[in-house]
């Protein structure tokens, strides 16, 4: 092959599909006697179920089929906790909870049914916040909890000891809000029974193993009998991981009505169903020394997960320690968390996965040390920055780090030296810098000791190789990558490798797009694949040709002889697809296909949350400059600069636009967007209310790569999903304290925050300027 694509920016390999319209979304399938079907929600935070009168609804015509929660199975399902019927039995515990479905031959008869059905609900008292929950006396979300969910204890070193030689010590409360995936397609699936009583789904997911597993807990089906296609994947960022219920209701109804049934969410649902990124309250006590070594942290933790578990108990353990791991010289943490329930819906995955909490704290607290010991934050930041090579508080063994040279990109990208030297302004619109960093994995030991990905590959009679994988491209550009791979290891076309949909009656085991795990895991199965078909190509063509292996060369789809004499076009050549015919057609012979997996040598951590827990791990550093008007309070992003430690980046192109992706999603979570709830009621479940940024409201948005080559990635590579999301907001609230003197520790960051801290910094100066009153 004349260049391999490893390096090169690359088209996704779904994107023509996608423009032109082809790529099958959820909604997109239909079936010939397709019912339609919808949901009736709750509209209280918390009460029992009375009575469920559906009588008018079954008689309306066109009404297939309406099931209440009894008649689900009684099995409950569930990620770490145990807590769910199909559709609310007995109680209800948040607004939006799912209650009846109504499958319908259209969906407005569908909506005209759920019209007609009448529930009698008993209120009870709701639990309203994470403070009203651990109130003494208050009425339990879930019986016997005390209202908390989850807890972690942790301590490395001797925290109280080496406060006492820090030379300067900062704590302060901080206060972050849940954050809507926003992903452009709503959650929408077809399911329907096939042949041999098998369940047949088709539907965006992160997870469609994990999903299987899930239907099969929840429907008490063998794991066997369910079938998980997923559909073209119109974004994620963790909305459609195993805690959404569109997918599971869908399944269970096809199951009852023994016909394809569609569930779309309408916006509103997806809004009340989704899990939004969870809240949490931080208390957080940093020290540094005289020369600005990170000496000690405290850190404590309310976090709320709403009137279920799901995944929140494993993004409060990252809020948790994952942050300490940046910084080689912290050896003294002590992290105390709990995790609460509340009549608020639901929460769980969100792209950072709890890194965009925790670090918010971090990038403002350290710029508040730096400016206590005359110290720059930039150089603060490069002191303590994690190196190849180290070992870290927590146990994770970091093979590469580019945190220190993501630092002096962000340095030089935005002029940082000269900004920060400038005078302040004294007008009604001023501009400031400030910066974040962050760290994040790719890949986690977390789920059954097993981190693997497994890739089969298939070599056809034409050259052309067909690739099965169970890792799922949901926008990101996964079977982009893995395409490369396999391109780059064959020496053949891109266009000559086909990533097939990911069905879990064909595709290998694997655990989905989570963690920023699909690149290096998946990405080193391919390379294993690779060379194991190629082994076998040569194999086939040595005994061909009457060569040894090691007189065999290969590229552009052929198996070249380089044998003494022979030069040029005089050379023994073999196309892979005679080959692979030549493999099939012969005593004995077979298809030519290899299945390889591989498991990073990592481990789960202990109860201390100490382990090395990722092959590898991602880092970046974010620099902002905005304008503050303090007439408005309104903060503008000036200019913007994220810098990416993906490895090696294996497509610029896509690493580019998953960094740019990331920093937008950051600063809508700073500035615009927060979920209003009145009494647990979402007040503004829909696009008209809830204020995503918009091209209006951003930047050009400037990103740069470093290639620290991680020796456990492909190539060098790591994740470059993530990891650009989690500076975001620390850089943004340290440049309005640059701007205007003003620190904001509760997201978002609204004008009326920043008017009301310009208000209490005016009061503070009046103070200040008063003269001294003899007697007073």
């Amino acid at each position: 092959m004349k260049q391999s694509t490893i390096g090169h920016e690359t088209p996704q390999v779904t994107a023509r599909d996608k423009v032109t319209g082809v790529a099958l979304y959820g909604g997109d399938l239909k079936m010939p006697g397709m019912l339609h079907l919808k949901v009736l929600r709750s509209p209280h935070a918390h009460a029992r179920i009375v009575r469920i009168d559906t009588e008018a609804a079954r008689a309306l015509p066109g009404v297939h089929l309406v099931l209440t929660g009894e008649d689900t199975p009684e099995r409950l399902s569930g990620v770490m906790h145990k807590q769910h019927r199909i559709l609310a039995t007995g109680k209800v515990r948040f607004i939006g909870e799912e209650v009846v479905a109504v499958a319908a031959v259209d969906e407005e008869t569908a909506r005209d049914a759920l019209d007609l059905i009448h529930v009698e609900y008993e209120e009870l008292p709701a639990v309203l916040n994470p403070d009203h929950a651990l109130m003494q006396g208050t009425i339990e979300v879930h019986q016997g909890t005390g209202n908390i969910a989850h807890e972690y204890d942790i301590c490395q070193g001797d925290v109280e000891k080496a406060f006492e030689t820090a030379a300067a010590v900062y704590e302060a409360t901080y206060e972050t809000h849940s954050q809507y995936p926003g992903y452009l397609e709503p959650m929408a699936t077809v399911a329907w029974m096939g042949a041999n009583d098998r369940l047949n789904v088709w539907t965006p997911s992160q997870m469609p193993f994990l999903q299987r597993m899930r239907f099969a807990e929840a429907l008490d089906r063998p794991v066997s009998t369910i079938r998980i296609i997923q559909a073209t994947t119109g974004g994620g960022f963790g909305g459609k991981t195993v805690e959404e219920c569109n997918s599971l209701i869908c399944a269970w109804v096809a199951t009852k009505t023994r016909r394809p049934v569609r569930f779309l969410n309408s916006r509103l649902d997806d809004f009340q169903g989704a899990r939004a990124s969870v809240p949490e309250r931080i208390w957080l006590k940093m020290g540094v020394n005289a020369e600005g070594i990170i000496v000690a942290k405290d850190v404590r933790i309310i976090a709320e997960c709403g009137a279920y578990a799901g995944l929140a108990p494993e993004v409060l353990q990252v809020s948790v320690m994952r942050s300490d791991n940046m910084h080689r010289t912290l050896k003294n943490v002590r992290s105390h968390a709990t995790l609460v329930y509340t009549n608020c819906p639901p929460r769980g995955a969100f792209r950072g996965f709890g890194g965009t909490q925790m670090t918010f704290c971090v990038s403002s607290h350290l710029s508040v040390l730096a400016d206590k010991i005359g110290m720059d934050p930039i150089d603060l930041h490069t002191l303590n920055a994690v190196r190849s090579g180290d070992v870290t508080v927590h146990g994770f063994e970091v093979g590469s780090s580019g945190l220190s040279e993501c630092l002096a990109q962000v340095r030089t990208a935005m002029n940082w030296d000269e900004k920060r030297r400038r005078p302040k302004g004294a007008g009604a619109k001023r501009r400031g810098i400030g910066m974040g960093a962050a760290i994040h994995v790719s890949g986690n030991r977390a789920m059954g000791n097993w981190d693997g990905s497994t890739i089969a590959l298939k070599i056809n009679p034409d050259g052309r190789v067909m690739l099965y994988t169970g890792e799922a491209d949901i926008g990101q550009g996964a079977n982009t990558m893995l395409a490369q791979i396999c391109s780059h290891e064959l020496s053949i076309p891109i266009d000559h490798v086909t990533v097939m949909p990911l069905d879990t009656d064909s595709s290998p085991y694997g655990l989905g797009s989570v963690a920023s795990r699909v690149t290096v895991n998946g990405g080193m199965a391919a390379i294993k694949a690779s060379k194991e078909a190629l082994g076998k190509l040569l194999a086939l063509a040595a005994d061909k040709l009457g060569v040894p292996e090691s007189e065999l060369m290969f590229q552009n789809g052929e198996v070249i002889s380089e044998s003494a004499g022979a030069t040029g076009a005089e050379r023994a050549r073999i196309s892979y697809g005679d080959l692979a015919r030549m493999h099939i057609y012969r005593h004995g012979g077979e298809g030519l296909q290899v299945t390889a997996t591989y498991d990073p040598p990592t481990v789960m951590a202990n109860s201390q949350q100490y382990g090395n827990v990722a092959p590898a791990y991602s880092f970046a550093a974010q620099g902002v400059e905005v304008e503050v008007d303090v007439e408005t309070g309104k903060v503008s992003i000036v200019d913007t600069y994220i810098s990416d430690d993906c490895g090696k980046a294996l497509n610029p192109l896509a690493v580019h636009g998953q960094s740019c992706g990331a920093v937008t999603q950051g600063i809508g979570w700073t500035l615009y967007e927060q979920l209003h709830y009145q009494d647990c009621r979402l007040m503004n479940g829909n696009f008209a209310d809830y204020t995503m940024p918009t091209a209006d409201s951003i930047p050009e948005i400037r990103s740069g790569i470093v290639e620290s080559n991680d020796p456990n990635g492909p190539y060098g590579a790591k994740g470059a999903s993530e990891t650009a999301i989690v500076p975001g907001a620390g850089a943004i609230a340290n440049a309005v304290y640059d701007a205007v003197g003003v620190r904001i520790n509760s997201l978002p960051i609204t004008p009326e925050k920043v008017l009301a801290g310009l208000a209490e910094l005016a009061k503070f100066k009046v103070i200040e300027t008063e003269p001294e009153h003899a007697g007073i």
